[in-house]
């Protein structure tokens, strides 16, 4: 089946909140408005994964700065020396899992990441998900500042920021 990956658009949005449900439950489910307003962003980088025409995986990710956290329901906030890629949310539909589509997603934003001189790409964790990231050579970071922690606690208990250099990430 063939893979098309692409920058996300509005006209994505019914299709990602549907992979968004399907692989999060309620809990962690952003609104079409949120993602709506991440797209205008001038910071977003955003990607979508179709497989034989269908939306089966996104990644909502954006330009950012080492250290600061989007909290759940945030905005991605524009900042004119960003230095680092910010993956806030990867979703696969849990029926195509196992087939590469998430490094599929991943591979070609770190290289626009690298390319444009951005120097680490970082995340918050959850569900369980540190694993999956510390093999893709992710690994904890404390956050110093009180208002970034108070952002991580959105995420619940379990959360935590991640970051790794761009130039290991691919």
């Amino acid at each position: 089946m063939s893979v098309v990956v692409r920058p996300l658009a509005l006209s994505d949005l019914a299709d990602l909140l549907a992979v968004q449900l399907a692989c999060y439950g309620e809990g962690f489910v952003e609104s079409g408005e949120v993602f709506a307003r991440r797209l205008a962003s001038p910071a977003n980088c955003s990607l979508v994964l179709e497989q034989g025409g269908t939306v089966c995986a996104y990644l909502a990710a954006y330009r950012s700065v080492r250290g600061k956290v989007t909290p759940l329901h945030g905005d991605f906030e524009a900042t004119s020396a960003a230095d680092t890629l910010y993956l806030h949310d990867m979703a696969v539909l849990p029926t195509r899992a196992g087939q590469g589509l998430a490094q599929a997603l991943l591979t070609p934003l770190w290289a626009r990441a690298q390319q444009e001189g951005l120097r680490h790409t970082a995340l918050v964790s959850v569900q369980g998900s540190q694993g999956y990231w510390a093999r893709h050579g992710y690994v904890q970071q404390v956050l110093q500042d009180a208002a970034q922690r108070q952002r991580l606690a959105t995420y619940g208990e379990g959360a935590c920021y991640m970051v790794r250099s761009l130039a290991a990430a691919l």
